[in-house]
């Protein structure tokens, strides 16, 4: 299910939040509204921290992670990483990158298994993407823009990407990522996808601006019609299993 929500008045909640698998970033000093919106869909299954990352509430823009670990950028305190690393669970890596272009979530998408980056980022950089977050890494544009975290978000199920992506680099992007792509807006219109939302495999919270048209395509897309966390279903089929033998 696509959730819509707001932080302070502000319908980029993609800026606001860090969503994947295995956890859930929160920006402090947002209204207890928008945090507990995250904490009612999630709190059972994944952990939802609130954190600021280099001083900044904007830490869906300045991180990029996925349910193997989380990428920060070399800007980031040593009291936000050691409290990241405290937070959240043990197996996921939570390591900072040297890296020039430093808001990480602009130029890194990412689902579990393929990376699609910025083109000027280091090799050091791609090596680091490769290994702590466990995935494959492209260099890529999307509609001509650089700003490939910005223009599309993706989950292992399915993805969203700049209105103006042609159909020849939907065709190649969605060969690259494994998943279903679709051409879409956000927040009534607007093309900054990753800002406007954010996403993994069963649940997705989008801008209170969002059209219910724009909100059909998106639960569509990343299949959240009636989707359910996958540690639950596994637990759901253990129990029938163990029902009928």
């Amino acid at each position: 299910m696509a959730t819509r929500l707001q932080y302070e008045n502000n319908c980029e909640i993609g800026v606001f939040s860090k969503l994947t698998n295995a956890y859930c970033l929160v920006a402090i000093g947002g209204s207890e509204n928008f945090y507990s919106t995250f904490e009612a869909e999630l709190a059972d299954v994944i952990p939802v921290v609130k954190t600021s990352i280099a001083g900044t509430r904007i830490i869906g823009r300045m991180c990029a992670g996925n349910k193997n670990g989380l990428l920060l950028p070399h800007t980031t305190t040593d009291q936000e990483l050691q409290h990241l690393r405290n937070a959240l669970p043990d197996n996921i890596v939570v390591q900072r990158v040297e890296e020039r272009l430093s808001a990480l979530g602009n130029c890194i998408a990412c689902n579990d298994h393929v990376a699609l980056t910025h083109p000027d980022l280091d090799s050091d950089t791609e090596e680091m993407i490769s290994d702590v977050l466990g995935v494959e890494v492209f260099k890529q544009t999307i509609a001509g823009n650089i700003l490939v975290g910005s223009y599309c978000a993706f989950s292992n199920l399915g993805g969203l990407v700049h209105p103006h992506t042609s159909i020849e680099d939907l065709d190649e992007l969605s060969t690259l990522l494994q998943v279903p792509l679709v051409a879409g807006t956000v927040n009534r219109g607007s093309d900054v996808i990753a800002a406007g939302m954010t996403v993994n495999d069963w649940t997705a919270f989008c801008g209170s601006d969002t059209t219910a048209t724009e909100l059909s395509v998106i639960e569509n897309v990343f299949k959240l019609r009636g989707a359910q966390p996958t540690s639950l279903v596994e637990e759901m089929r253990k129990s029938l299993i163990d029902t009928y033998v």
